[in-house]
Order: C-alpha cells, then structure tokens, then sequence
C-alpha cells in the first residue's frame, strides 16, 4: 500500500469517527490545496497539491460528500487549468473562481445558490485569517489551514463540524 492509499485510508477512519458530516466542503486554492500563488505560475507549468490534499479529497468523495473551490484568484483561467492539469477539477460541484474584495462573501453565496446546501452545512478550509472570520459569519465551519490542508485539519474541522451541528440540533 501507497503513502497516498495509507493517507485516504487515515482519511477515510477520521470522517468514520464523526457523528454528523458536512455536506459540502469548500477549499481555497492557494497556499490551502497548493503551495503557491498561481498568478504567479504559467498555465504550462506543472503544479502541485500538498502532500495530504488528494487523499483528503477522495477521501471525502468516497464518503458522498461534495466539494467545491472558492478562490480569490485574479487568474481564474490559470487556476481552472491547475485543476484540469492535476486532474482534480471534476471533484467539484461548482468552482467559484474570481477576484473579490468581499473576502469570500460573494463567492458562498454563489455556492450556496448553485448548489442549495445551507451555510450551516458546509465546512471551509482557507489560508487566510480573514477569509476564516467573513466565512465564519455567515455559518460556515471554518478552519485556518498553516501549511496547507493535511489530516490534522479535517479532523479539526469535521470535530469543529460535528460540535456546532450537535449543539445545533438540542436546541
């Protein structure tokens, strides 16, 4: 067996391990699923994915949970290409790809109208503190990634997920 199948595999027991699950998780692109900025890469360069970010993925797509991209990439033809490269893109339900300055507002509620799953439903993973606090308001689980989306972050989030809906639902 693989680092990749062991890491899916490690995946798969954390979502195994948690009572209620999203039904749709959100990633960032930059610096969450890639090391790098991709407006600073050519469309011909071969990029990357973290080491723990493709188990996660399929993991979770093993699991019937949806994902979907919000980015605030100024170039979204790039990133779109990344993830037809990395062959990645048909993971997800929708791909909210564009600049904002509305720190990622814009982009849920796009991926809320796409799709109809409610905010309270979805788990984030994003880079950027202030993406975490804008996306947190509207109900969205959200989880700062340091280095990138790797094990201990779903395990974070899913708990943080599982809580929040638990508490939720005694109410």
């Amino acid at each position: 067996m693989g680092d990749d199948e062991k890491m899916k595999n490690e995946a798969l027991q954390i979502i195994g391990q948690q009572q209620n699950l999203p039904t749709l998780v959100v990633f960032d692109l930059d610096y969450t699923l890639w090391p790098f900025y991709c407006e600073c890469c050519d469309e011909d360069e071969m990029p990357y994915l973290y080491p723990q970010a493709s188990a996660i993925m399929f993991a979770l797509k093993d699991k019937a949970i949806s994902m979907a991209v919000a980015s605030r990439s100024p170039t979204p033809d790039i990133a779109k290409s990344f993830l037809h490269t990395l062959g990645i893109h048909s993971l997800f339900v929708t791909q909210e790809i564009f600049s904002s300055w509305t720190h990622k507002t814009e982009h849920f509620q796009r991926i809320h109208a796409t799709t109809g799953v409610p905010f309270s439903s979805m788990l984030f993973f994003d880079d950027e503190d202030r993406n975490i606090q804008t996306v947190s308001k509207m109900g969205v689980t959200s989880i700062l990634v340091g280095n990138g989306v790797n094990l201990g972050a779903l395990r974070q989030g899913l708990s943080e997920f599982s809580r929040k809906s638990a508490s939720s639902s005694r109410r």
